[in-house]
């Protein structure tokens, strides 16, 4: 037998039960951050252009279109695990956003 010698097949399985839950948690985790920072960076670039066309300054299109930049890299980083990064950079992104829409 290579198991340890005091471990029971059911202390096994929970076991992998708990590292089913973890890789579904980070699962979710990355898709969350992902698609969060797509659906931003589309709403960033559609205020972008509507800015754009508009009478606005120029520094609002401008922080709108950073901002979408800033959560297309966050949906990057997410897609690729990395979630706290992520996490931070929409963080930035929306707050980039929002200066920019205190400028009109």
């Amino acid at each position: 037998m290579n198991g340890h010698g005091n471990s029971e097949p059911s202390d096994i399985r929970e076991d992998h039960e708990e590292y089913d839950d973890q890789l579904l948690d980070a699962r979710r985790a990355r898709w969350t951050a992902s698609g969060t920072g797509t659906l931003l960076a589309l709403a960033g670039l559609a205020a972008s252009t509507l800015r754009l066309s508009g009478a606005a300054p120029g520094l609002v299109p401008a922080a709108y279109a950073f901002g979408a930049l800033v959560c297309a890299l966050a949906a990057v980083l997410g897609s690729r695990g990395r979630t706290r990064r992520a996490l931070w950079l929409l963080i930035v992104g929306v707050m980039v956003m929002a200066l920019g829409d205190q400028f009109d």
